[in-house]
């Protein structure tokens, strides 16, 4: 438990991206106070992939390491907890955490991700991180060939259902009721040997998250291995949003290249601030973030 309560920089959220911005600015010799949760969004995934060095671990043990890596920066600390309030203070930041405990500091750095809303269909939450997938660069490997669903319609169910085809031939598009694809992409999928299904799903047949079927409500069902989609998202902390922070159209917490979101002093990390949801895209925002506030804070003390 840390006893000080002012740090150079605060990071709300201890996953990858707040981890990667811990180390850059331990190494830059900054105080650093990490609040952390402890609810990352693929705790339910099996394994994280696409990551160098760490291909094929669960979430757990890549942040298990990332932990054990930052113990010799003494000059990070952290604590467990749920921010509830930031606010802009002379010469910084004032961070409210649900334990009642005040912290201060100059620079704040929000990587706090993004929160998956659960489709309203039986047995989608179980299977969600599992065999309901959101990412074939992150899991098309592991079930390349497999018996493939989309679930998905129009212009997004059409770029999507032909990326998949990438990793198997075996693809299905779930429309969930009457298609919006053109003629001419409705032709296309055809051509490549993609089914595109319109019947509404009612549920998915699964063992422990893992598919075995579609369940249509007219009772009918479709043996499946795995199911695409993207559900919608918002943000996990809506305290960003509070202090001005822009968001894009997307919702997204607007940054520019370094990170740096349009309050003075307040930076956003990881998937909370942006479309390309991996492990390594977050690690590098990380310590884009942090190197940045570190350069930040010399020219200050200057």
């Amino acid at each position: 438990m840390c006893n000080r309560n002012y740090f150079d920089v605060i990071i709300v959220g201890g996953s990858y991206s707040g981890l990667a911005a811990a180390m850059a600015l331990g190494r830059a010799l900054r105080n650093v106070l990490i609040i952390d949760s402890g609810t990352p969004c693929n705790r339910q995934t099996p394994h994280s992939h696409n990551f160098l060095t760490q291909d094929g671990k669960t979430p757990a043990e890549i942040l298990a390491i990332a932990k054990k890596q930052l113990m010799p920066y003494n000059t990070v600390s952290s604590i467990n907890g749920l921010v509830n309030d930031v606010t802009k203070v002379p010469n910084g930041f004032k961070t409210l955490t649900d334990s009642g405990d005040t912290f201060r500091s100059t620079k704040i750095i929000f990587a706090t991700g993004l929160r998956d809303l659960m489709l309203p269909i039986e047995g989608f939450s179980e299977c969600w991180g599992i065999s309901a997938l959101h990412c074939p660069y992150c899991h098309g490997y592991e079930v390349r060939g497999q018996t493939t669903g989309i679930l998905a319609n129009g212009e997004s169910g059409f770029q999507f259902a032909g990326l998949v085809s990438n990793w198997t031939d075996k693809v299905s598009l779930f429309t969930n009721g009457e298609s919006s694809l053109t003629a001419q992409q409705t032709s296309e999928l055809t051509d490549k040997g993609i089914k595109i299904i319109e019947n509404r799903l009612d549920r998915l047949d699964h063992t422990n998250g893992y598919l075995e079927a579609v369940i249509f409500q007219d009772g009918s069902r479709s043996p499946l291995k795995t199911l695409y989609t993207r559900p919608p998202v918002v943000q996990q902390c809506d305290i960003p949003k509070s202090l001005g922070c822009a968001l894009t159209e997307e919702g997204y917490i607007q940054v520019n290249a370094m990170q740096a979101t349009s309050i003075p002093g307040v930076y956003a990390a990881g998937d909370n601030s942006g479309r390309m949801r991996t492990l390594a895209n977050a690690v590098a925002q990380g310590t884009t973030a942090g190197m940045k506030i570190n350069n930040e804070l010399i020219l200050n003390e200057l």
